[in-house]
């Protein structure tokens, strides 16, 4: 599975290695970034994950937490864009790992791919309840709705199966949506950063916005409020997650080999940028802290935008907020059901023969599409009893996605042979992927640990339950069965070949 020569056309390339082209090529470029920075969001996980932050860590977490948690992550889609470039398919993360392996390319492909899956799943999940909290939050203050726990599932209901439809239509459809978000994202940041430097008649001092430290994490031991610094990470970096789709839709795009990997890069450097000026306009917007961490509204920001800019200004901004949520939520079911489906191509997920069928005239894994969208249902069910249920499926989407990013990164780097694509480094890669590889272990670590006191039923942090039990599962079916069938990727091109089938690569679209 080395990378030769880059060929001619993204058909002949993608049977290089191995499959012949069944999904519809149609994605441009710039399509390409807007699906990862439509799944990244500035909108949607530096709005719904703001609470994480201004409960643990405060300003100084919000901010600079932000900048400094950017740079590592760029480290890292580097890292992840170069064996991109090499490897173009929709398997991505897991193809990668089989094909950079030089041992247990099998093991290596089904545990980077399980992985990947929980995290992709989670932050499907986590991305459509934090829509629900968003539009829970704007019905409330546009239709006095109260705000409870069983009707913030039943609107994440609503949005999870609008996406789910959205993603049944076409890839034409994802398209023309995926457009659209990224420049509501772009425009939207810049309305919301407008008006709350020119409205409020008050703001806070410039350095309480990137200084302050808050800790209401109830944690009272010596260096509680540094250790609150470092849960509130967590908001920045399960922003920066989902950048994998630009990878995903590679099968998906024209001159995927360059737009795929420029695709994940700039995902990342626009929103670290665009994030960045939104979180220090909304902070240093900030009229009570305590009163707005604390609303009634579920929504932190929400609250601030009306205290700061009054109640029908602030609505307005919520709504922009609220849409850019859904443009979100609809590009990560696509990036999770291409994974699913290549997965599934493969042989790698239960009743994998419904998962990998292609819709022909659609051309979408419709199957896939409603597997990821019940698999996140489940996900988000503690909700209706657990309040730390989002701040956990934000922790799942993190680990479970940065274990699938790194561990290809490793293997490139422990590979001499590796031939890089078009788009590569240079002699730049190997800085680039040890950093990104240390990164990945420090947070691995900081997210599966307490992050309120006292620990309850109720505040438990479920991550090391959820990602214990996907990793569990997956290690018992392999040393019991899969080990035994599963040989990593299978070439489609291959298989077809063997049934006396059409093998020619399908004309560009």
């Amino acid at each position: 599975m080395s990378a030769d020569p880059v060929p001619s056309t993204d058909e002949e390339r993608l049977a290089q290695l191995g499959y012949q082209q069944e999904l519809h090529r149609r994605l441009s470029g710039f399509s390409n970034f807007a699906v990862s920075f439509s799944i990244i969001s500035i909108l949607a996980g530096a709005i719904t994950s703001y609470g994480i932050a201004m409960t643990a860590g405060g300003p100084l977490a919000i901010t600079l937490g932000w900048l400094f948690v950017g740079v590592m992550v760029t480290f890292v889609a580097l890292a992840m864009a170069e064996v991109c470039s090499a490897y173009p398919t929709a398997g991505a993360l897991y193809w990668w790992a089989a094909a950079l392996a030089k041992r247990n390319k099998a093991a290596w492909a089904w545990f980077v791919g399980w992985f990947n899956f929980l995290g992709e799943v989670a932050v499907t999940a986590a991305i459509d309840f934090g829509a629900a909290i968003t539009t829970s939050a704007f019905l409330s203050l546009a239709f006095d709705m109260t705000v409870t726990a069983p009707r913030t599932f039943l609107i994440f209901l609503v949005i999870i199966v609008a996406h789910g439809l959205l993603n049944t239509f076409g890839v034409n459809l994802v398209r023309l949506l995926s457009d659209v978000s990224a420049w509501w994202h772009l425009v939207g940041v810049a309305v919301i950063v407008g008006v709350l430097a020119v409205v409020p008649d008050q703001h806070k001092p410039i350095s309480e916005v990137f200084f302050e430290v808050q800790n209401a994490t109830g944690f009272t031991f010596a260096g509680a409020g540094a250790y609150a610094v470092l849960v509130g990470l967590l908001m920045a970096q399960y922003t920066y997650t989902g950048y994998d789709a630009s990878a995903h839709v590679a099968e998906e795009t024209h001159d995927a080999a360059r737009a795929a990997p420029r695709g994940i890069v700039m995902s990342v450097v626009v929103s670290v940028i665009a994030g960045f000026v939104l979180l220090v306009a909304i902070t240093w917007s900030i009229q009570d802290y305590e009163t707005q961490r604390t609303t009634a509204l579920g929504l932190p920001p929400a609250q601030i935008f009306i205290d700061a800019v009054g109640h029908d200004l602030g609505t307005f901004l919520l709504f922009i907020c609220m849409v850019a949520q859904w443009f979100c939520g609809m590009a990560s079911v696509t990036a999770n059901s291409r994974m699913a489906y290549a997965f599934a191509r493969d042989g790698a997920l239960p009743g994998s023969r419904w998962w990998k069928q292609v819709n022909p005239r659609t051309g979408t894994p419709t199957n896939s599409i409603w597997l990821c969208v019940t698999m996140s249902t489940i996900l988000v069910l503690p909700s209706l009893w657990n309040t730390t249920a989002y701040a956990a499926a934000t922790s799942i989407a993190v680990i479970g996605l940065y274990i699938a990013y790194v561990g290809p990164v490793l293997l490139r780097r422990l590979s001499p042979d590796f031939r890089p694509g078009p788009w590569n480094l240079g002699r730049w890669s190997a800085p680039v992927g040890w950093i990104a590889i240390v990164w990945v272990v420090l947070i691995c670590v900081l997210f599966v640990l307490p992050t309120t006191s006292p620990i309850t039923a109720k505040t438990f942090n479920y991550t090391i339950v959820a990602v214990a039990v996907v990793v569990g599962a997956a290690g018992i079916w392999w040393f019991a069965s899969a080990r035994k069938w599963f040989t990593g990727p299978k070439q489609n091109l291959i298989d077809k070949a063997a049934h006396g089938e059409q093998t020619m690569p399908t004309p560009p679209e």
